[in-house]
């Protein structure tokens, strides 16, 4: 197992180890096991879209919004601070 969904309405999914770009990892995601190609480098306890992510759109996690897409996000692309602006805990808005 190289990446864990937390929840069936979550659009990324947390690795559980470092993956590399070219990788096609299989999630569990609910509704059959689809296998998506990682695009960038995945550090060890980060997030990949498992899905197109539209910029706007929230991220799912837990079943959970964690936060909106800064930008367009493309099934396998590592989902972080450089395209995921966080919606709890701001102070500024």
């Amino acid at each position: 197992m190289r990446a864990i969904v937390m929840n069936p309405a979550d659009n990324v999914c947390t690795v559980v180890e470092t993956v590399e770009p070219g990788t096609a990892v299989t999630v569990d995601a609910g509704a059959g096991k689809p296998a998506v190609t990682v695009v960038d480098k995945i550090p060890f306890g980060h997030k990949f879209a498992l899905r197109a992510i539209k910029r706007g759109e929230a991220v799912k996690k837990y079943g959970e919004t964690i936060g909106l897409a800064t930008r367009d996000i493309e099934p396998g692309q590592h989902v972080h601070v450089h395209n995921l602006e966080s919606c709890r805990g701001r102070g500024d808005r």
